[in-house]
């Protein structure tokens, strides 16, 4: 069994995946989205770096989608739903990852399913983001719509607060900023794979962004936590993620709202405090999942699909 092991940076966590799926019979091969092509005079239709004319890999693990224009991530998005239309399982799926990448998109999700989530509105253009914050009436939370690790974010108290257009690509994500103790201010991050929780951990820190890399101290859980669990499963299927970190926090009163769910996730400071393999779980995951798909009958395409 071979799988491709999708990641613009080869660092740790690819080497951890390669390795515990190594362990168990399958050959790896780690390459750059970039690197993947359309080529029509392929069998296939694509080009895969380590695979010869036409041949697929069995499994797909994206870590990684680096940043690009807008025509090169599409492109790159474009061959993993085309792996995926050729059948070849892709964790997590191009519709996941645009569906996490797009923070407006996973909100709306969030909500659609039930799930408690800060209030948000996202607008074109700094003047109806100033028509929101008057609205408001209170403080709100700025975030790049394709933001991650928490750069960029910033509270905006009044108009003034708002960046120019250029700054923000000319969309403003605004949500509703929750009030939460502190400082110490702390919040929750939730690795779930495959429908179950492998790990959680509580960040503190300082800083009311409570991101691992702006500073913030990953803590472990001394107990597993049902409501935690519950949302970040709930938030994980309302996205459609194989795996996810979910972010998860609670306001002053100890209620807790999902705020995002990311397809990509980092996870040396959730690994730090864990008491699982985080990497090793992931591949036994997918293996598993190839194992009982392999026990089933292939779904014939669809008449339109098949002509």
């Amino acid at each position: 069994m071979r799988v491709l092991v999708v990641n613009d940076i080869a660092g740790n966590r690819s080497r951890g995946l390669a390795a515990a799926l190594q362990r168990r019979g399958c050959e790896t091969v780690t390459a750059a989205l970039p690197d993947l092509g359309f080529d029509t005079a392929s069998p296939s239709g694509l080009a895969i770096p380590g695979f010869g004319k036409g041949e697929l890999p069995d499994a797909v693990l994206v870590r990684s989608v680096a940043a690009g224009s807008f025509e090169a991530i599409t492109r790159r998005l474009g061959v993993l739903h085309a792996l995926g239309r050729l059948g070849v399982p892709v964790w997590n799926s191009a519709q996941a990852i645009e569906r996490c990448v797009d923070k407006s998109m996973t909100t709306f999700l969030l909500q659609q399913a039930g799930l408690p989530t800060p209030a948000t509105v996202t607008v074109e253009g700094r003047e109806a983001a100033e028509v929101v914050v008057a609205r408001e009436c209170g403080p709100l939370v700025l975030k790049p719509l394709f933001g991650a690790q928490g750069r960029g974010i910033r509270l905006v108290q009044r108009a003034d607060d708002l960046p120019p257009d250029e700054e923000v690509a000319g969309v403003y994500y605004l949500q509703r900023y929750i009030p939460r103790a502190g400082p110490p201010f702390r919040d929750y991050r939730v690795f779930v794979c495959a429908g179950r929780v492998l790990a959680m951990m509580a960040r503190r820190g300082d800083d009311w962004i409570t991101n691992i890399n702006r500073g913030a101290t990953p803590e472990g859980l001394a107990a597993p936590d049902s409501e935690l669990e519950r949302l970040a499963l709930a938030a994980a299927r309302a996205v459609g993620a194989d795996f996810a970190g979910v972010d998860i926090l609670p306001d002053a009163d100890g209620r807790l709202f999902v705020l995002e769910v990311n397809s990509m996730p980092a996870w040396s400071g959730l690994q730090s405090v864990a008491d699982v393999d985080i990497a090793d779980a992931i591949a036994e995951a997918l293996l598993d999942f190839l194992e009982a798909r392999a026990g089933k009958p292939a779904m014939p395409l669809p008449a339109s699909a098949a002509c």
